[in-house]
């Protein structure tokens, strides 16, 4: 029998509670190929024996491995790793295993040019359809901006936000790092962490500072189009390659990489931008495999991680271990307003004092007053109870979109219900075309691609009775053009 009480680490000083620690290892050891496909595991019962934990541990540790399709369940037999998980070659136990990835020395170039411009234009139609946005009103904001007015009236406060520096408020570094390892089994530290203003900013400052003229870097197909315009600015050959229902094609990255070099690539695991598919555990494991042997960096945006809604989430590529290969982007934007426009980039510590120097050379300030208020509204334990509140809400929004869309627009649309996030990717039938709903006047829609016929539906920001206004304009507009 394996090892077990080496492969699982439990730290019980840890803010994790002790299943998702338990979890998180036996999910690095498959990813390292420790544990092979098919493989049983011990009983719930043997198992909580062996570590010294209650048998509801384990339960609650196989559910969530489970929910994440690393194993399978055959009830009052056996718990067996997922025949899907792709044949790996075990890495040698080490000390260097267990260590952070973001310890790791970052050994990609990188270098710095200066930012682009971008125009934006704004429409005031009957409806507007955005491509995934929170709903404001259920947002703690009122609390945020309480901290933050009370924030301003103390001397220790305002002498904390004005010595905030350009990597971000100390307060809210430290909490955040905590919060990720909590909620995402990132093992970092507050030197890995670099506060933006929104995911933007974190996607420029990484493309400026890995890509050059003439380097390659690989996008899905179709993607998130401010990032690929940023990845072009500076330069880089961007290649697309295919994403179907199980997120980016792994196989095409090989096909690449086995005929020319690549310097990064940018994925969207969770909830890929615009077509929501969620990429499968057997091409997250694949294109890990295919970073490390031909060395090139992965921009991880994982825009909206919290929104799952028929299981716990995939954890992000960034908390198995990659010898900092991985860069991870995340926002508060989707949480909470996109007007409040703070982000994160995780990267080991030398790329992010580069991104320092560079975000330096285009925004000097930081809102200290405010990141310290998120750090607060944080350590209160508020977004936590938001984000709870607001699944729930938003998986009921989901629902109800599902159920108008299948009364009114049945014949006209076709559609996969995504397992989470805040949007739905609707393709239109012919000889319906996309393009006469964006140029329509009563309508507005954020997000739509023509030449695949198809745009985002933001189920998130709107209630039901709203839902039921936008999906009746749609069958509206779209049936008198008959």
């Amino acid at each position: 029998m394996l090892p077990f009480e080496r492969i699982i680490t439990i730290d019980r000083t840890s803010s994790i509670p002790i299943y998702r620690q338990i979890a998180i290892s036996f999910i690095n050891a498959i990813s390292q190929g420790i544990i092979k496909a098919n493989t049983h595991l011990p009983s719930t019962r043997d198992l909580a024996k062996l570590l010294g934990v209650h048998r509801k541990t384990i339960v609650a540790a196989y559910e969530e491995l489970e929910a994440q399709d690393w194993v399978v369940s055959v009830p009052r037999k056996y718990v067996a790793v997922s025949a899907k998980i792709p044949h790996l070659k075990p890495k040698k136990w080490s000390e260097e295993a267990n260590q952070s990835s973001y310890r790791a020395i970052f050994d990609l170039p990188f270098k710095q040019i200066t930012t682009p411009k971008q125009k934006s234009t704004t429409r005031l139609p009957d409806v507007i359809i955005d491509d995934g946005f929170p709903d404001v009103r259920l947002s703690p904001i009122d609390d945020l901006l309480k901290i933050y007015r009370s924030y301003t009236s103390k001397k220790h406060s305002i002498r904390n936000a004005t010595f905030s520096s350009a990597q971000g408020s100390l307060k809210l570094r430290e909490i955040l790092a905590e919060y990720l390892s909590e909620t995402r089994g990132l093992n970092i530290e507050k030197e890995h962490l670099l506060i933006t203003h929104g995911a933007q900013m974190s996607i420029y400052l990484a493309a400026q500072l890995l890509l050059t003229q003439g380097d390659i870097v690989v996008v899905g197909k179709p993607n998130y189009a401010m990032a690929t315009k940023v990845f072009e600015q500076t330069g880089a050959t961007v290649i697309e390659v295919g994403v179907d229902d199980c997120g980016l094609v792994v196989e095409e990255v090989q096909a690449i990489c086995e005929q020319q070099s690549i310097k990064a690539i940018y994925v969207i695991p969770h909830h890929h931008y615009p077509t929501t598919v969620t990429m499968s555990i057997e091409r997250r494991i694949a294109l890990l495999k295919l970073s490390q042997h031909y060395a090139f960096a992965i921009i991880e945006d994982d825009y909206d991680y919290d929104y799952h809604y028929a299981s716990s989430p995939y954890l992000p590529l960034a908390s198995s271990p990659h010898n900092g290969h991985i860069i991870y982007i995340g926002s508060f934007s989707k949480l909470l307003d996109p007007s409040i426009r703070i982000g994160f980039m995780v990267a080991p510590f030398n790329f992010i004092e580069q991104s320092v120097a560079l975000r330096k050379r285009i925004d000097v300030g930081v809102d200290g007053y405010m990141q310290n208020a998120l750090a607060e509204l944080i350590k209160l334990g508020e977004l936590k109870r938001h984000i709870k509140k607001a699944k729930k809400c938003y998986f009921s929004r989901r629902d109800y979109l599902d159920q108008l869309l299948q009364e009114h627009l049945q014949a006209h649309v076709t559609y996969a219900l995504p397992s989470g996030g805040m949007a739905i990717w609707l393709v239109l039938k012919k000889p319906h075309l996309v393009e006469y709903l964006i140029h329509h006047p009563q309508l507005a829609i954020k997000r739509a691609i023509v030449e695949l016929n198809a745009f985002r539906f933001g189920f998130a920001s709107m209630n039901e009775r709203e839902l039921e206004q936008a999906v009746l304009l749609l069958k509206k507009i779209i049936e008198e053009k008959k």
